[in-house]
């Protein structure tokens, strides 16, 4: 008894070349690197320039993919790029990366979830794969959050940067047992009574502005562990897989308290925790592939390691993914 399962192939990254630290927030406004590591264990936070968009972070952070996995642009039918930050009202930020990489075949559209972007969409063409409609997609995560700032509150603009990730996945037969590699289950969920407490002041149907980030921190902290935990808890009963047979936990990287306690609350050994709040802070969609593309980088990740993924953003919107790299 075999089964189709999505197998990542390769994965890559790009950030924008200008970083900001705190101290140079500190001399812009009433904060200091002590408070906002204090807090949030954010130091650096990639800036893209100007006349640098989304688009521009993706297409980088495709080719890599592309080239991680040793595929020609040509492969890919499928592309679902997660972003909450799309060049343009529409199209779709992801027709831009399609048109760029050459590739006028199979379908690319934007996904909209926040920061569980990456999750959503990686759940979206798994399900695909699986279901023989294509046969390799790409899978992006990319955020220009700096251009949805309000520079003035120092509750959020410390917290983001930019940056986009991206893995490549192919459509494969597996044994159909826990050591298959590829995406081995997808738990999703939101919630949108808690739309307030994280949203954009804008939109094109309301204020016909782009608008600015603004987010209630405490409330969403509250929500925050106890939502990750009941998606990861679903992956494993799903699976099998317990705290101890995982091999490395990536989660969103929006505050390091937040994914402290959880990784505690659901007894995951801290050196299994991949951390990268510190040097990129929270880039939302982009935030969990960029931190995958530094632990296969740095050679922690490692063929037939079993991944744990899991977010949570505005909506709320929540979810896991557990992947045999």
């Amino acid at each position: 008894m075999t089964a189709k399962r999505s197998v990542v192939l390769g994965c890559g990254s790009y950030l924008p070349q200008k970083v900001l630290t705190n101290a140079e927030l500190a001399a812009r406004i009433d904060t200091s690197d002590e408070w906002i590591v204090q807090r949030t264990g954010i130091r650096q936070r990639h800036i893209a320039a100007e006349g640098e968009f989304t688009s521009h972070l993706a297409i980088n952070a495709a080719r890599a993919a592309l080239e991680h996995a040793g595929l020609d642009a040509q492969a890919i039918d499928l592309i679902v790029l997660a972003t909450s930050t799309p060049d343009h009202t529409f199209p779709a930020t992801a027709v831009a990366v399609q048109n760029e990489l050459g590739i006028h075949h199979g379908a690319a559209f934007d996904l909209q979830a926040v920061c569980s972007g990456f999750v959503f969409a990686l759940a979206t063409a798994d399900n695909f794969l699986r279901s023989g409609a294509y046969k390799r997609a790409l899978v992006i995560g990319a955020e220009t959050f700096s251009r949805i700032l309000d520079w003035n509150d120092r509750g959020t603009c410390v917290l983001f940067g930019d940056g986009a990730g991206a893995v490549v996945l192919e459509a494969q037969d597996q044994p159909g047992l826990p050591s298959d590699r590829g995406v081995l289950t997808t738990h999703l969920r939101s919630d949108g009574r808690h739309k307030a407490k994280l949203y954009v002041d804008g939109g094109p149907s309301t204020t016909r502005t782009v608008g600015h980030l603004r987010m209630e921190g405490r409330e969403v902290f509250k929500h925050a562990v106890g939502m990750i935990t009941d998606v990861i808890v679903d992956a494993f009963d799903a699976t099998g897989a317990t705290a101890d047979s995982i091999d490395w936990f990536i989660p969103h990287q929006a505050n390091k308290r937040i994914i402290d306690a959880s990784a505690h609350k659901l007894h995951i050994a801290p050196q299994k925790v991949v951390l990268t709040v510190d040097l990129h802070g929270n880039t939302s969609a982009a935030s969990i592939p960029l931190a995958l593309a530094v632990a296969v980088k740095d050679g922690r990740v490692k063929k037939g390691d079993l991944v744990l993924f899991e977010a949570m953003g505005g909506g709320f919107t929540w979810g896991s993914a557990l992947v045999r790299w």
